[in-house]
């Protein structure tokens, strides 16, 4: 659910907030990685690893 995924969301960012900006900025803008590297101040390559180990992590989280 929402709430769920709120709870969880709110959990990564406590652990990585960086994490939690590029699930914001992907997932839910839709942004691409070039956008979101912009948008955060780091390299596209940083975004592609971020958003790996957010999606990761979140998955995991949502599993419990």
């Amino acid at each position: 659910t929402m709430i769920t995924l709120d709870d969880a969301m709110e959990r990564l960012a406590l652990v990585d907030a960086r994490l939690a900006r590029v699930v914001e900025c992907r997932f839910f803008a839709g942004l691409t990685d070039d956008e979101t590297a912009a948008v955060l101040g780091v390299t596209a390559r940083t975004v592609y690893r971020d958003w790996q180990r957010a999606r990761a992590w979140l998955e995991l989280a949502l599993r419990e």
